[in-house]
């Protein structure tokens, strides 16, 4: 084992700068050649990869692209109990030389995995995202180029600075210091298909202080994933560190968290299973050497509040970004609005049925759409029925309302007005396109927030909007245990990593703040060394003596 024989210094890192892919430009360019080529080749073939070597099980199962089900990007062959169990064993077997390889070595794979994505392979990973995912340019550039390249990057940032966070005293002939271990065992990492980012983030946080990770795919961002794990490995990850093993989510999540081994969780997805595997892992604690780290980020129930003194315009502008893009489909999109009667008569509801009206929803092939089809045919059939079971219930869809499955899974955006505060769409996670709005009298803002925090059990991200500073304040206050990422006259999704680290508490998660220092903790365990330069010449102290 090599030695480091330097205190190193990682590069100065920033966010990756975002391409525009405006008409003529030379990334739409290669973007849409990108897509086309892969278009053409599909649908691909993917296997296991266990210990680097692919594995095909024999059980197919399929990735249909959500703009056109018909067809699939994707089969993958579904992890069997055997390859989850040599997925285990190798990655254990490689715990302790990866554990053992110096900082700088781990650092310098994330950075070149980051510049691969950045690089050569920006185009490809961005076509996977939008053809399996269903996102369009723009959202796959948020997602699969530059928030990946910043997860990864700042990942390296971010451990650097915790391992530079050593006891600030050391007492006469006394030497102090803190290591930073990582966690005995393997890290299941349960992944979503709604961000290609979070695929990577989930398995690479662990990963870098020095952890092994069983990877479990979602069945829908399969192709996704599996590019980024290759290029992973081309940066240098030893091909045990990661393993890779689509399939049955519940079985091959039950065989990992059964295991002696098994150390940690990192998931990302639904409040109802986060519970169920956290009583899961409960229930085996006598199974287990120690306790296992549970970090997991789930549902919202997102809202936006609007003071009698926000803008109109840019009030409705940040309200159909943050519920409508990627058609809703991220866990801190708008859900639930609050507008004051002032500003709803006076230009807020005919913008807002306006400019939702005029979005346009198609294929991520055509350049032209801002949102797509909802991911497949089971968050399909639940939006719908839904919105539904909302206008059965007397609630008025004021804009879209419709849908159409015949050859992608696309619904219109649809805003939805109650008067009841706590009805269904104003209290159920919904995951899709819709927008349900509440108008409240202006005497009634004060009453808001209690309203607000009351409604539902999540808190994962809320706005304010107001010109009023006493108001703003007032919101800010009573909202703090209410959304774990808030915001000010701005929409409630789009954090970015290094600037606004995310994450929910309550229903929404553990909020353990993905994009900064604070995750990692999660994944290392902590060892305290004294060393003593003056040996003592008596066992007695002065409080002894006469």
């Amino acid at each position: 084992m090599s030695s480091q024989l330097a205190s190193f210094k990682v590069p100065v890192i920033d966010n990756e700068p975002m391409k525009n892919y405006g008409p003529g430009s030379a990334e739409r360019q290669a973007l849409q050649a990108a897509v086309d080529k892969m278009l053409k080749s599909a649908p691909f073939e993917v296997p296991c990869i266990v210990n680097g070597k692919e594995i095909k099980t024999g059980d197919i199962q399929s990735q249909p692209m959500p703009h056109d089900h018909s067809k699939n990007l994707a089969t993958y062959h579904a992890a069997t109990p055997e390859v989850v169990a040599s997925a285990i064993e190798g990655a254990l077997a490689a715990r302790q030389t990866w554990e053992e390889l110096p900082w700088a070595d781990k650092a310098a794979i994330f950075l070149k995995t980051a510049d691969l994505i950045a690089g050569k392979y920006r185009y490809e990973i961005m076509a996977a995202t939008m053809l399996g995912q269903g996102k369009n340019a723009w959202q796959a550039e948020i997602d699969a180029a530059a928030e990946l390249c910043d997860f990864l990057r700042f990942s390296v940032k971010y451990v650097e600075d915790l391992y530079q966070q050593q006891p600030p005293r050391n007492s006469t002939g006394v030497w102090n210091r803190v290591e930073f271990r990582p966690l005995e065992g393997f890290v299941l990492a349960v992944t979503p298909f709604n961000f290609t980012a979070i695929g990577g983030n989930l398995v690479g946080a662990p990963a870098i202080v020095g952890n092994v990770v069983v990877w479990k795919p979602s069945p829908m961002a399969t192709y996704a994933n599996y590019i980024t794990h290759k290029i992973f490995l081309e940066a240098g990850m030893p091909p045990s560190v990661i393993q890779f093993v689509p399939g049955n989510p519940p079985e091959v999540v039950k065989q990992c968290i059964d295991h002696k081994d098994f150390s940690g969780l990192h998931f990302t997805g639904s409040t109802h299973v986060f519970r169920q595997l956290w009583k899961n892992i409960a229930g085996n604690l006598d199974v287990y050497r120690g306790y296992p780290r549970i970090v997991g980020e789930t549902g919202g129930k997102n809202f936006h509040l609007y003071h009698p003194t926000a803008d109109v315009k840019s009030g409705v502008v940040q309200a159909i970004r943050a519920a409508f893009e990627y058609s809703g489909q991220k866990c801190s999109a708008l859900s639930r609005c609050y507008v004051p009667a002032s500003l709803w008569k006076n230009g807020f509801k005919d913008t807002l049925i306006e400019e939702t009206e005029k979005i346009t929803i198609g294929p991520c092939t055509s350049w032209d759409h801002f949102t797509g089809p909802v991911i497949n045919k089971p968050a399909f059939d639940k939006i719908t029925g839904i919105i539904t079971k909302a206008k059965e219930q007397g609630d008025e869809v004021i804009a879209g309302g419709s849908w159409d499955e015949s050859t992608g899974y696309f619904i219109k955006p649809t805003v939805i007005v109650t008067k009841d505060p706590k009805a269904l769409t104003m209290t159920t996670e919904i995951f899709g396109p819709v927008l349900t709005v509440y108008v409240y009298e202006d005497s009634e803002f004060e009453a808001m927030p209690k309203l607000i925090d009351s409604t539902t059990d999540y808190a994962l991200t809320g706005s304010i909007f107001a010109q009023d500073r006493y108001a703003l304040q007032y919101v800010a206050h009573h909202l703090r245990n209410s959304a774990g990422n808030f915001y000010i006259n701005d929409k409630c999704t789009g954090a970015v990593v290094g600037q606004q680290p995310f994450g929910g508490a309550r229903a929404s998660g553990t909020n353990d703040k993905s994009g900064s220092m604070s995750i990692f903790n999660r994944f290392v365990s902590m060892r305290s060394i004294k060393e003593n330069f003056v040996a003592p010449e008596d066992y007695k102290y002065p409080s002894n003596l006469l």
